[in-house]
């Protein structure tokens, strides 16, 4: 099947605006897994990839659901890792001429497809055009949604037109509970069956059910889907199944031309959800209740209004990256809606789009936050409680460790105890490996991170006393404790950790042992020492905010933080560059050209090297953005005052030659590696910036057969290019109790407009490269004092104010 329109195809005549609409012609079965990652449908509670209703797990197709925090472990002797399950399938869907085959992946002819994400709307539409072994033509038109208005339901409406033939049609209609884990390759105890017990039945003529249980942590879901058919002669009915999944079969009688609609609306509830007595019985109660189709999409698209409105990030309706500037905000909104707020869920990597890295939690949200903060920081907050409620794990692996204070695992689920494999499977080769990238402790330092940049940019002085001094404080004592004195210097040590650049685990020879002295681990832990030390005080000097339970940090500890923060280590390569970690110059330089020759793409160049029989701690190389991160997560003029406060000399315009040498030594193996890299190359070389946000842009579209897309969206390269666009070519900061502005467009953007919401203020923006557009809606807030490039101006609510980019006020 070719992508060519098709005259009498809906999508293909158009009306849907292109910087809106996400389309697909194509039926490459290579990248079928990354188009249905790509058409997921969301709402932060419930996700659904955007496979086939005929379709089953094939090797090509995935159907898969999934509920945010909604993980198990199967038992095994080692107790196995824990995963998101991939729950009952809501969605099965055919159909046949009575007596004929019942469409599937690989029966009928397909004449014509077309799928389109309708982003403004959150619909996902399907065209298909199929002939049958008795040439009968049979054209099937599809919509379907995940409601951003009732978090519960999900609908799939079905259209089915005879074209040229007359004759009963049978329509299968049903919910699968015999579903496994299978989107990823993982060690034994990850993948397989997550489910048991199911069971199955009816509830009135238009309702099935089916229930199943975890096999490990015995948790219930519970899903109902009520089938109404409209058109063609009376409709009967009767029921099908299996052990594990049920089904109803309605025979019509139709007319060629005549138009069938299949309506499908189905409930979703889980033991885990709050209020709900009994998961089956909500279910069922869900699904009476819910009115037609046209009823719940004007609902969701009600609502999906509202969230554009409040996270609008616009670069012009004709200009190319439009379109994925809003996809990454959809799908970004697909898990992480308003309803993630009152879920303890946390920011899973890939989504809820697929089984990467099995649902866990990692770094990444220090890439979402900052986007987030400025949108909807109660999110934020809601997404640092998840951490916060696992600070006694964290502690405890701390003294498992032989440390104190917290230390947060690199991968998290439920319990918040470390979900980080022992083994990995090298992409290269197939082959299974020792994976070290778990003994990444500078987890920890992330989230301190994201705690004291939630408070500075919001001001919540609630969340700062509660929770964000107890992850500062307990991200302060255990680096506090791992950090050793050498008198003979007066500096301090930390030795066997690891940075961010996952192609350095050890020492050559000594893999899997740590560096000693990383650079971004040293500087972020003196900042930490710095932020906990003034968190303190800041919530000592307000007795009525302090929780009943307090925390103590005594004169003698504080004098130590500051000793430390004064007097950590640092390593350098030359004159002025700081070393990834303490003996980093002694390490072999890549041939890259040879390489390059061999392999082309290098991304994976880490596993092309253990490949090749090679260890990547022998070279100068990076996978993604390590020392960089610095200059990603501070301003230049922090970065100087913080390498200052070591003792050590800095002179900032060396940070282009920093640049320079480490990204000529990166590989970008991570999407991350973009997003941080062209932050950092903003102010200095805005093409290249514009390059490397195109690329990470792209990423998710580009190449699907190639693309681990299939496992899911990765939700910090996702937000972290939105955040490019937010924060980073606007010169948005927010520091010192200041919103301030220093926007620097890159040449291949003409304007751009968002809005952000500043301390319960919302201010529109737009910004072009000559003006900067303020605007606030009408009512009784306080004025806000936004400095642009370093000249106040005062917005009073219900005002417009344009700046002159030379200092000129309109």
């Amino acid at each position: 099947m070719r992508g060519e329109p098709d005259p009498g195809c809906e999508l293909c005549a158009g009306g849907l605006p292109a910087s809106w609409t996400l389309s697909y012609t194509d039926d490459d079965p290579a990248g079928e897994g990354t188009r249905e990652t790509m058409l997921t449908l969301g709402n932060g509670y419930l996700a659904a990839r955007g496979a086939d209703p005929e379709a089953s797990a094939d090797g090509v197709h995935y159907p898969g659901t999934y509920l945010a925090g909604f993980h198990n472990r199967r038992p095994g002797p080692d107790g196995g890792e824990e995963s998101i399950v991939n729950l009952p399938n809501w969605l099965p869907l055919t159909f046949r001429p009575a007596a004929g085959q019942w469409y599937a992946p690989g029966q009928y002819r397909r004449l014509h497809e077309h799928r389109a994400l309708d982003l403004r709307r959150g619909l996902y539409l399907r065209e298909l055009l199929l002939l049958d072994p008795d040439q009968r033509r049979t054209r099937i038109r599809q919509r379907r949604l995940v409601s951003m208005a009732e978090p519960h339901l999900a609908a799939l409406e079905t259209i089915l037109i005879a074209e040229n033939w007359s004759g009963r049609v049978e329509i299968r209609a049903g919910v699968d509970g015999g579903v496994r884990n299978a989107n990823t390759v993982s060690e034994p105890g990850t993948c397989g069956r997550h489910l048991t017990g199911v069971a199955c039945g009816t509830d009135g003529a238009d309702v099935i059910w089916l229930t199943a249980t975890t096999t490990g942590a015995h948790q219930l879901v519970a899903l109902a889907a009520r089938t109404v058919v409209t058109g063609g002669g009376p409709a009967s009915r009767r029921q099908v199944g299996g052990a594990e999944e049920i089904a109803q079969v309605l025979a019509v009688d139709l007319r060629a031309g005549e138009r069938l609609v299949v309506a499908k609306t189905a409930a979703i509830f889980s033991s885990r959800d709050r209020a709900v007595d009994e998961p089956l019985a909500a279910a069922l109660a869900e699904v009476h209740r819910a009115g037609s189709f046209a009823r719940l999409l004007a609902g969701h698209a009600d609502a999906w209004r509202d969230l554009w409105n409040r996270f609008r990030l616009d670069v012009g309706e004709r200009h190319a990256w439009q379109l994925p500037v809003r996809v990454h905000t959809f799908h970004l909104l697909q898990t992480l809606s308003p309803y993630a707020a009152d879920l303890d869920a946390g920011v899973p990597a890939r989504g809820l789009h697929g089984e990467g890295y099995h649902g866990h939690i990692f770094w990444d949200e220090l890439f979402v936050y900052p986007y987030l903060n400025l949108r909807f920081p109660e999110l934020t907050r809601a997404l640092l409680e998840y951490r916060h409620r696992r600070l006694t794990a964290a502690r405890r692996q701390a003294a498992a460790e032989g440390g104190a204070g917290a230390l947060f695992p690199w991968q998290s689920g439920t319990s918040g105890q470390d979900e980080s494999p022992p083994r990995s499977v090298n992409p290269v080769d197939g082959e299974w490996v020792v994976d070290y990238t778990g003994r990444q402790p500078h987890a920890n330092l992330a989230i301190a991170y994201s705690a004291w940049r939630y408070w500075e940019t919001t001001g919540d002085l609630s969340f700062l006393a509660a929770s964000g001094l107890e992850l500062l404080v307990g991200t302060a004592r255990f680096w506090a404790a791992a950090a050793t004195y050498d008198p003979a210097d007066d500096r301090y040590d930390i030795r066997g950790v690891t940075g961010p650049d996952e192609y350095h685990d050890g020492y050559p020879g000594r893999p899997g042992q740590g560096l000693d002295n990383c650079a971004y681990v040293n500087l972020m832990v003196a900042w930490t020492l710095g932020r906990a030390t003034e968190a303190y005080a800041i919530v000592s000097r307000h007795p009525g905010a302090v929780p009943w339970r307090t925390i103590t940090v005594g004169d003698e500890e504080r004098r130590r933080w500051a000793h430390l923060a004064r007097r950590l280590r640092l390593a350098f390569v030359g004159d002025g560059i700081p070393a990834q970690f303490e003996g980093y110059d002694e390490l072999a330089e890549l041939d890259w050209d040879r390489y390059r020759q061999r392999y082309g793409d290098l991304r994976l160049l880490g596993s092309l090297l253990q490949a090749e029989g090679d260890d990547p701690n022998r070279y100068r190389i990076s996978k993604q953005a390590d020392v960089l991160m610095l200059l990603y997560l501070f301003s230049a003029e922090e970065l100087t005052a913080l390498v200052r406060q070591l003792g050590y000399p800095f002179d900032p315009a060396r940070i282009p030659d920093i640049v320079d040498y480490y990204l000529s030594r990166t590989t970008h193996g991570s999407t991350l590696s973009r997003i941080a890299h062209a932050w950092v190359l903003a102010r200095t070389d805005r093409r290249r910036s514009w390059e490397m946000l195109l690329a990470a842009l792209g990423t998710d579209l580009a190449d699907p057969a190639h693309s681990s897309t299939r496992e899911g969206i990765h939700l910090g390269a996702t937000a972290g290019t939105l955040d490019i666009l937010q924060r980073c070519y606007t010169g948005l900061e927010v520091r010192g109790d200041v919103l301030r502005l220093n926007p620097l467009l890159p040449d291949g953007l003409d304007h751009l407009d968002c809005v952000i919401r500043y301390r319960d203020r919302l201010i529109e923006l737009r910004i072009d490269h000559h003006h900067v557009r303020l605007t606030t809606p009408p009512g009784t807030d306080p004025p806000v004092t936004v400095l642009v490039r370093d000249r106040p101006v005062e917005l009073m609510a219900g005002t417009t104010v344009t700046i002159g980019l030379d200092h000129t006020i309109c």
